[in-house]
């Protein structure tokens, strides 16, 4: 039933489907504030290109197992599923059929909050990663970009309650960011449940 209201983004050398109400409004916003609660959030310092600064976020890592993820100079050590966090994973495991390990997920508190470009390509996600990206909040653009052609770009506004999953070679093959926006914005949630070998 979802599949089919599904949209995919058809990009080249990738994998990308959308699912714009994968949780009715009802859903999303008791989510949106059970999680703002009750997840442990932290603002980490993030180097790039020699330099160490805030990360532009607040950020909680789940998993049910003790593996660490690491990213752009940063280890995080997981948190345990429980309440919310569980019940929405499942309800994705249960529509998708996959089974993820972890989440990440990504607190933006307005419109200066943003994650630059990069690719989910860490090798502990697996030669051809499965993310599946839960938004709660405030709308935000999320822009694609092809690696070996900057011309053949992909965006799409991420609504409250949505859904997208990136599979196949799109890690390999795309870049993707959420950029700062001038507009006044409320709070987003973002939960990317991933599988970590």
């Amino acid at each position: 039933m979802l599949f089919e209201s599904s949209i995919n983004l058809n990009l080249k050398d990738g994998e990308v489907r959308y699912y714009p109400k994968f949780f009715n409004t009802n859903e999303a916003n008791s989510y949106f504030n059970a999680l703002l609660k009750s997840l442990e959030w932290k603002q980490d310092d993030i180097t790039v290109f020699g330099k160490t600064y805030l990360q532009p976020r607040l950020t909680a890592f789940y998993s049910n197992n003790k593996n660490t993820y690491k990213y752009s100079n940063i280890t995080m050590k997981p948190h345990s599923f429980k309440g919310e966090l569980l019940e929405i994973k499942d309800k994705i495991e249960a529509e998708l059929q996959i089974k993820f390990t972890s989440c990440l997920a990504n607190l933006y508190r307005d419109g200066k909050d943003s994650n630059g470009w990069h690719a989910d390509d860490e090798k502990e996600l697996g030669k051809n990663p499965i993310i599946a990206s839960v938004s709660f909040g405030a709308e935000r653009v999320f822009h694609f970009k092809h690696k070996k052609d900057s011309t053949i770009k992909s965006k799409l506004v991420l609504q409250h309650g949505s859904l997208l999953l990136m599979q196949g070679e799109t890690q390999h093959n795309w870049l993707h960011q959420i950029p700062k926006t001038k507009k006044q914005i409320g709070k987003r949630i973002n939960l990317t449940f991933r599988i970590i070998a």
